[in-house]
């Protein structure tokens, strides 16, 4: 998926889907399903749905969500300027409670 100069940053240069076809991201109903799972092991997820948040993407996947998806967050949150801090700030989180459970399982099978 090449996006040019649009998207701030590289990260698109290390997209998972970079070479996949546009239209497979660009779906509708059960093939969203397909296109959701090419982002699973993306490691710029998070800066591909900060993208598509921010700049009101209104079709396609884009980090994982589906534009129906999109639009429910960005309604249940209308005050949300910048997606950015707030979806780093809840992968620190989630990366940082990963490592502990890691730690609890160790501690517990020794």
């Amino acid at each position: 998926m090449e996006l040019g100069s649009a998207i701030e940053g590289s990260w698109t240069a290390r997209a998972v889907c970079r070479t996949a076809d546009p239209d497979d991201l660009f779906v509708e109903g059960a093939a969203q399903h397909r296109a959701k799972a090419i982002c699973s092991g993306c490691p710029v997820r998070t800066e591909c749905l900060v993208f598509a948040l921010d700049s009101r993407m209104e079709h396609g996947v884009w980090g994982g969500m589906t534009d129906r998806e999109r639009r429910a967050l960005l309604r249940r949150r209308p005050t949300v300027t910048s997606w950015r801090h707030l979806l780093e700030a809840a992968r620190a989180e989630h990366e940082r409670q990963g490592s502990a459970g890691g730690d609890t399982r160790r501690q517990a099978a020794g």
